[in-house]
């Protein structure tokens, strides 16, 4: 007797708007955790386009709140892991993950005190509408390790428009500091698109702005620990000559020296490659 053929599968159950959800949950976005959420799903398919093709690849997510971007990620083709500290929003996205089996995986965890690495097994991309207050934090972990190149592919992030204008800021203009050099001395940054504030609800006091960045061959004989020391110095100070700001740096002044970078110089001057020339002066010199 032929068997009779197996039922389809059932359609993945319709999400309701995020207004709605909102709504329903009671959800409001804390000033507190620097929640601002965002609603326009055209606008969320656009952030997720930023970085190519998400078809089954492995994607970081932080804060994603009621889910706006989840389910945009999701749309794309991404297997999305989610870290959010905020429970109120866990019962909206474990809709959203019933509605995409197997395809996200939700974290209720501070953002700030995992390793994303310890989350995948292979290469992921990072994409997050970062939460203000924690960003740059976030931003300069996951820039910082000394292993390199790291096993992020990407990061698709965004900041306030001011934030993201020094991550992309060139040598002696008044945005350009510290995170420029950590952003751009073994990656490529661009601005990818300006976010109005009157796009998220409640609408910040500020325009925002999505930055991508992708990681580049490392200069050699650099020290990631080192080229931090030196910028954290050198703009620690900024107004002052690089003489007086990083005198409490051991073997810095006469690196500048040997290399012929004046030291009456401020730091907002130096180019990338000057300061990578300073520290790999200073590492060799351990």
């Amino acid at each position: 007797m032929n068997s009779s053929p197996p039922p389809p599968s059932s359609p993945a159950p319709p999400l309701p708007p995020l207004r709605e959800v909102i709504a329903r949950h009671g959800l409001s976005a804390s000033k507190a955790l620097g929640q601002n959420f965002l609603f326009d799903e055209n606008l969320l398919d656009r952030i997720a386009a930023v970085p190519g093709s998400l078809a089954g690849q492995q994607v970081l997510e932080v804060g994603p709140g009621p889910g706006g971007l989840t389910r945009a990620l999701l749309r794309a083709g991404a297997k999305v892991t989610a870290i959010e500290m905020d429970r109120r929003c866990l019962p909206a996205l474990a809709e959203v993950e019933a509605a995409f089996p197997g395809k996200l995986r939700v974290i209720e965890d501070d953002a700030l005190k995992i390793d994303p690495a310890s989350l995948f097994d292979g290469p992921y991309a990072i994409v997050a509408n970062l939460p203000y207050n924690v960003g740059t934090a976030l931003f300069t972990g996951w820039l910082t390790g000394e292993a390199w190149p790291p096993q992020w592919t990407s990061l698709t992030l965004m900041f306030q428009e001011e934030v993201a204008r020094r991550i992309i800021a060139e040598p002696d203009t008044s945005a350009y500091g510290r995170l420029a050099v950590l952003a751009q001395w073994r990656s490529r940054a661009r601005l990818a698109m300006k976010v109005h504030r009157s796009a998220f609800t409640p609408p910040p006091k500020v325009m925002s702005a999505i930055v991508h960045v992708e990681p580049t061959e490392a200069p050699g004989g650099v020290s990631m620990k080192i080229l931090e020391r030196l910028t954290e110095a050198a703009f620690g100070q900024r107004r002052k000559m690089l003489r007086q700001s990083v005198k409490g740096l051991p073997g810095a002044i006469a690196a500048l020296e040997m290399l012929g970078i004046d030291p009456q110089r401020r730091a907002e001057t130096l180019s990338v490659s000057e300061f990578v020339a300073v520290a790999r002066v200073l590492t060799s010199n351990r």
